[in-house]
């Protein structure tokens, strides 16, 4: 089943506070800076909520205890197949995501519900995949000429490269990190 960022994110959120109003979403999306990874504005919090619910990752009720004025809020709390969908999509975009994916971002989010080791092998995972796109990208640039091409077509070369260098470091420090961590347990626990 395919969900867009916006809904990955609003599932994380709501698993992670095991129910929760879009009011509420609202307010951890600013404080977290979220909107620096999925381009969104408040309707459109709203819109994943119904887009969730019809796919039966959330389920809403109204909060009747809420006191004061105004309407009841609705509260929305991940279906079992939602914590299933949003564990196996975080898998996903953490082994197979391209450097500069916000994907990948949203993931780094995620990985409290995973154990340490299904996060491990996941970003060695990645690291794999873009070692070997790297390796593409390289072949590529010398089957066109290399150092005798345009420096304005080196520099689209050489950008990626570099992003991908430097998302290997990350990860590796990140596997490191996590490895000294030592436990098979889900990340919040």
């Amino acid at each position: 089943m395919d969900i867009t960022n916006v809904e990955f994110m609003l599932l994380q959120i709501i698993c992670e506070r095991k129910e929760a109003s879009g009011y509420e979403i609202n307010q951890l999306i600013k404080e977290r800076g979220y909107r620096e990874w999925v381009d969104m504005g408040t309707t459109s919090i709203y819109v994943g909520l119904k887009k969730l619910s019809n796919k039966q990752l959330v389920n809403s009720y109204l909060d009747t205890t809420k006191q004061g004025k105004g309407p009841m809020p609705k509260k929305f709390e991940v279906t079992n197949h939602g914590v299933a969908l949003l564990k196996q999509i975080t898998l996903e975009y953490l082994s197979t995501s391209r450097e500069r994916d916000n994907k990948f971002d949203l993931a780094l989010a995620a990985i409290p519900f995973l154990t340490t080791n299904e996060v491990v092998t996941a970003l060695q995972k990645r690291n794999n995949f873009l070692t070997h796109v790297a390796s593409n990208i390289n072949e590529k640039f010398e089957s066109q000429g290399g150092v005798r091409l345009p420096l304005h077509v080196q520099a689209l070369f050489r950008h990626p490269l570099l992003l991908i260098k430097h998302e290997i470091e990350f990860m590796e420090v990140l596997i490191k990190d996590l490895l000294e961590k030592n436990d098979d347990r889900r990340m919040d626990e």
